[in-house]
């Protein structure tokens, strides 16, 4: 079974150093968000990402997208930034809007699905960037197996994924509600998953940039 450690602001270090431990060892870490858990790996350990896509059953052509804990780790994932992504990224930043940009060469194929594009994510969940801001980006993809609801609690993730998860972060239940809406800035700009962020929340920040959402 998966090892569960309880998050508190105390138990910081140890979290940090059992973590990246795991994730060194190529391992899969339950971590919340401000939706639901999810499941991390190294972003740029190309085992740990097939490993995670065997484990949700994930279909070929589907990226993987990717959880950070600041703006400074941004360039680690993003090839560019396009000036729509930072009207966005200022607008909804913290919070659950997944940008998709071009990615940097160094990203494994299996992550960007031969895209060339990754979804990055600034998270406002607070367990959540205390963590990212120690260990890095991180995938954050949602903790259930294929076409099975996301996971609210770490004893939801352990029921459904224990035997596969090395560790899981418990922060307690998390809110729950929409995913995270994706958009893609590139060029025609659309929203790939409708989510926590409405279109019109998000047509209501470009208007005032003489941007329109097809």
């Amino acid at each position: 079974m998966a090892e569960i450690i309880p998050y508190s602001p105390d138990a910081l270090p140890h979290l940090i150093r059992r973590v990246s431990e795991r994730l060194y060892q190529g391992g899969i870490v339950a971590i919340p968000t401000e939706t639901f858990y999810g499941l991390a790996v190294d972003p740029f350990d190309e085992a740990a990402v097939e490993r995670l896509r065997r484990l949700k059953g994930r279909e070929d052509g589907k990226p993987i997208l990717v959880l950070i804990g600041s703006m400074d780790q941004l360039p680690l994932l993003a090839r560019e930034v396009p000036s729509i992504a930072k009207i966005l990224i200022e607008a909804f930043w913290p919070g659950p809007l997944t940008i998709l940009f071009p990615a940097v060469p160094a990203l494994p194929v299996n992550l960007t699905a031969g895209t060339g594009l990754v979804g990055i994510r600034l998270s406002s969940s607070k367990p959540l960037m205390a963590l990212l801001a120690h260990v890095g980006p991180l995938t954050g993809t949602s903790a259930n197996l294929a076409a099975q609801p996301p996971a609210r609690t770490a004893m939801m993730v352990e029921q459904a994924l224990g035997q596969e998860v090395d560790l899981i972060v418990d922060a307690g239940t998390t809110a729950g509600g929409l995913p995270s809406t994706v958009i893609d800035v590139q060029q025609p700009l659309r929203v790939v998953r409708d989510g926590a962020v409405t279109r019109q929340m998000i047509q209501n920040v470009l208007q005032t940039h003489g941007i329109s959402l097809v």
